[in-house]
């Protein structure tokens, strides 16, 4: 085991946590899923995120939106990081380095509206468990939504093993001059040595063969947090509910949107097994074995209250969507843990020209504007579910909100692009349209920044643009790969830049311009 100081409490220190976004933790993103299960969500005014890592989400959502948020996460380098977000986009986030005892027992904070937890009920231990389960309970306001993402069984059953195996050896056969990294990788040399024996494990559960060799390609910042801490836990559906009935929460569905669907997930077989049991946790567990769940992202609600089937139709034609790609030469792919969704071309081309714009709709308004071609409201709802889950669309704010974020969130993306000179860590923006992030490629990022440095834009060449990328890429001894190999030449690589350039001025450019990131 990693040698941790006291005030780690054996969660991974050493090194810092990915620069991730996560869509799920955006408020606006609990309208769908609620209101398409037929509960009341609250207005969203403040909110929590707790364990926010580098603080990448909390603050993309904090400058993309009105929404006040407050946050903590114990390790220092990252909330300083997430600090200086808040600072340069001049948002309402109040970020804190507090453990969560500490933090949760501050007499200042309001009352939340939402608070969220990505992740971090795997990596922690009962007793800080307990701490957030008292904190749900005393500042989740009733009607408050709740989001914890957790890894769960049975997905996670046969890789326990595997995990305790690397846990071990960096334990008893590492050394502190490895480093954490260092650890890892020998970790997973020393698995991998020992499968190529073929242990009766491996035979036994080939799967876990095929994780081994995935792990070899991850982020080992990633590894380190979700494979090395001390408190390391899945959980199945049925112990998490038992854990948050002190915090008064009930189940109300699920982040990830696919999950609706039941076509691309269970077969027939399973779906009318299913259909005989009543909801509740039975029913997520026999669900979970039935598509052998791995990591679960769901909504839970303080006071659950129903629509009526009136409220519901009105609420939901209420909510606005985007499209976040070109529409020219898309067609979309959605997966679930079946199978593919067999898309029906009748009811997605239609619904994607009205929405080939890039701006804002109300669900509301595709339904009327496909109603003469036959399609009903239902479809357009779960062709909608289908492409959000995808990422292809993404709930939309109001234009008053929009504007109201929009001074934040040019600031936040011009930090942002600028550090895109240096590092390519961080793939992510900011869109006041989508009250939140979406990702932009380090490329891409480069070449904004000099698109608006440009006193006229819109003449802008592919090879000016190339020409600006390669001056910083250069002065830095940076190269790009292709096919998995570094491009030598200085010609090479411009003019592998100007082909990513080309497509940018093409496509991209305009979609980024709609959804207001610059």
């Amino acid at each position: 085991m990693f040698d941790m100081e006291t005030w780690t409490g054996g969660y991974v220190a050493d090194v810092n946590y990915i620069y991730g976004y996560y869509p799920e933790l955006n408020p606006m993103r609990a309208q769908l899923a609620l209101c398409s299960a037929g509960i009341i969500v609250p207005k969203i005014e403040v909110a929590c995120e707790l364990g926010f890592g580098q603080g990448l989400s909390i603050n993309l959502h904090a400058a993309a939106s009105d929404v006040n948020w407050y946050g903590t996460d114990f390790n220092p380098a990252q909330a300083a990081f997430a600090q200086q977000l808040a600072q340069q986009a001049k948002s309402q986030a109040h970020l804190f380095d507090q453990s969560f005892e500490v933090f949760c027992q501050r007499l200042d904070l309001p009352d939340f509206d939402y608070i969220g937890l990505h992740g971090i009920w795997s990596w922690i231990s009962n007793k800080n468990r307990a701490v957030l389960v008292d904190f749900i309970q005393r500042k989740l306001k009733v009607g408050g939504v709740l989001y914890v993402s957790y890894n769960t069984y049975p997905g996670w059953a046969a890789t326990v093993p595997l995990r305790e195996l690397m846990l071990q050896h960096s334990e008893f056969m590492g050394s502190e001059q490895q480093g954490v990294i260092g650890k890892i990788d020998a970790a997973i040399e020393f698995a991998e040595t020992l499968f190529a024996v073929n242990p009766r494990f491996a035979s036994d559960n080939p799967q876990v063969g095929a994780r081994l060799k995935s792990l070899k390609n991850q982020n080992r910042n990633y590894l380190a947090h979700e494979y090395f801490n001390r408190d390391w836990q899945p959980m199945s559906f049925a112990q998490i509910a038992q854990w948050l009935t002190e915090a008064k929460v009930q189940y109300a569905g699920s982040a990830h949107y696919q999950d609706y669907i039941d076509t691309i997930n269970l077969t027939k077989a399973q779906q009318e097994l299913l259909a005989r049991l009543p909801s509740g946790r039975f029913y997520q567990t026999v669900r979970d074995f039935c598509v052998n769940q791995q990591f679960r992202r769901d909504y839970w609600i303080k006071g659950a209250r129903k629509l009526s089937p009136l409220e519901k139709r009105e609420r939901l034609y209420e909510i606005a969507v985007v499209l976040t790609q070109l529409r020219a030469g898309f067609e979309p792919k959605i997966v679930g843990s079946l199978s593919e969704a067999k898309i029906q071309p009748t009811i997605f081309n239609p619904l994607l020209d009205c929405l080939a714009d890039n701006k804002p709709k109300q669900l509301g308004q595709l339904v009327q504007a496909l109603k003469n071609q036959k399609i009903t409201a239902a479809q357009v709802l779960q062709a909608v579910l289908l492409l959000s889950g995808s990422g292809a669309l993404q709930c939309a704010q109001g234009e008053a909100a929009i504007q109201s974020a929009r001074k934040k969130t040019d600031a936040l993306n011009q930090y942002l692009m600028q550090k895109a000179r240096s590092n390519a860590e961080i793939n992510y923006l900011a869109s006041p349209v989508m009250g939140g992030g979406i990702s932009v490629p380090r490329f891409h990022q480069l070449f904004l920044l000099g698109y608006q440095q440009r006193q006229q834009p819109k003449s802008i060449s592919a090879g000016e643009l190339a020409q600006f990328a390669w001056r910083i890429l250069s002065s830095q001894g940076q190269r790009l790969t292709k096919a998995g190999k570094p491009i030598e030449t200085a010609e090479a690589n411009l003019a592998e830049l100007k082909s990513i350039a080309e497509k940018f001025l093409g496509n991209d450019l305009s979609v980024y311009q709609a959804l207001q990131i610059i």
